[in-house]
């Protein structure tokens, strides 16, 4: 028979063999071909490779795990993490180190420097390095304090929820936001939900990890600067949320300069723009073409609040969704110079199902809607 095959690939798990199990039948693996995936979602993916094994009831035995880095392996081979050592390991690099470690857990130091030397010693890998007379997390501690965030994190909302009664439990629903997507538009989007007194756990990241993790049910919603593309390999229904121009926004003396004459106004004026990763920057160069404008461009920026923080102090001119200008006004001062009508944005929120079924979702969609 031949060695069946796991093909990571596309955050998807795929098993082949030329022959077939037989309910009920003996399932001998003892070899596995393991093909890595580059993708986000490897961890995850070897989790649920791992499960796999598990309901066989067979343990792998083959060389390639020793061909992993050190937490793939873990994941692959339960038994080889010990999780009260991991405990000590996080602690220690919350507290900055194994005195304080110790005054916290009222343990010995020698106690944690021999678990947390352990759980190197099971990891292979060496989770801090020494500088001066501190201790420094390495680059695999610093992935293995990220994980042990999340884990000991959801054991205190575990432990909170199940000693809580029903009638007291809030409702959670968690939420990714691509890292494209404004805060404010973000904040306006979920206010409807947040209405309904749930629990919000928000999740900031790249669109298709945050796919992933709602494929794996780790989210409720995720909301995008664009639908779900057929390119993607999980499956999600689109829902837009709102569409609306966009507006150019200024410090009131700068608005006051360039108001006058808009929009040939803007031609060599100083402009805060986002970098062309993001989805307004195609948008808004588009739009300068289209009308001959070449602007001063000052500065670029990834983060937009960072880009009205320096607008609030007239560094340049920018531009944001017509959606949340009265909130940008409020927060940041900034006066309008003119606004963009022939731009059209739009936002979406991308759910598992095409009828939504969490309420919360529901109430977000409703009152976008409107």
């Amino acid at each position: 028979m031949d060695s069946p095959a796991i093909a990571c690939a596309n955050d998807s798990v795929q098993i082949t063999s030329d022959q077939r199990f037989g309910e009920g039948a003996p399932a001998v693996l003892d070899h596995f071909k393991l093909l890595e995936s580059p993708t986000s979602g490897r961890r995850r993916i070897l989790c649920g490779i791992h499960s796999f094994i598990n309901r066989l009831g067979t343990k792998p035995s083959f060389g390639i795990i020793e061909r992993l880095d050190p937490l793939d392996r873990i994941m692959l081979d339960r038994e080889s993490l010990n999780y009260h050592h991991l405990y000590y390991f996080w602690v220690v690099a919350r507290e900055g180190g194994i005195a304080r470690a110790s005054d916290t857990l009222k343990v010995a130091s020698s106690t944690i420097s021999s678990q947390v030397s352990s759980l190197e010693k099971s990891l292979q890998t060496k989770l801090f390095h020494r500088s001066g007379r501190n201790l420094v997390l390495s680059e695999e501690g610093r992935t293995a304090f990220r994980f042990a965030e999340e884990i000991f994190s959801l054991g205190r909302d575990l432990a909170e929820t199940l000693r809580s009664p029903k009638s007291h439990r809030p409702l959670r629903l968690a939420v990714g936001v691509a890292d494209v997507v404004p805060k404010l538009v973000a904040t306006k989007f979920l206010e409807p939900a947040v209405d309904l007194g749930v629990r919000l756990i928000c999740k900031e990241g790249q669109p298709a990890k945050l796919l992933a993790d709602m494929a794996l049910h780790l989210l409720d919603v995720v909301l995008l600067d664009a639908p779900v593309g057929s390119e993607s390999n999980i499956r999600a229904f689109s829902h837009r949320l709102s569409s609306s121009p966009l507006r150019i926004l200024g410090s009131p003396e700068m608005a006051a300069r360039y108001r006058e004459g808009f929009p040939a106004s803007l031609d060599g004026a100083p402009f805060l723009l986002p970098t062309h990763e993001s989805f307004l920057r195609p948008v808004l160069d588009q739009w300068f073409d289209k009308h001959d404008i070449r602007p001063n461009v000052v500065g670029e920026f990834d983060d937009s609040a960072l880009i009205k923080a320096f607008g609030e102090r007239s560094a340049g001119l920018l531009a944001t969704p017509e959606l949340i200008w009265p909130q940008v006004e409020h927060q940041y001062g900034l006066e309008a110079v003119g606004i963009l009508d022939s731009v059209q944005i739009s936002f979406y929120a991308a759910t598992l199902d095409r009828k939504v079924k969490h309420s919360a979702v529901t109430k977000m969609l409703e009152a976008a809607g409107k």
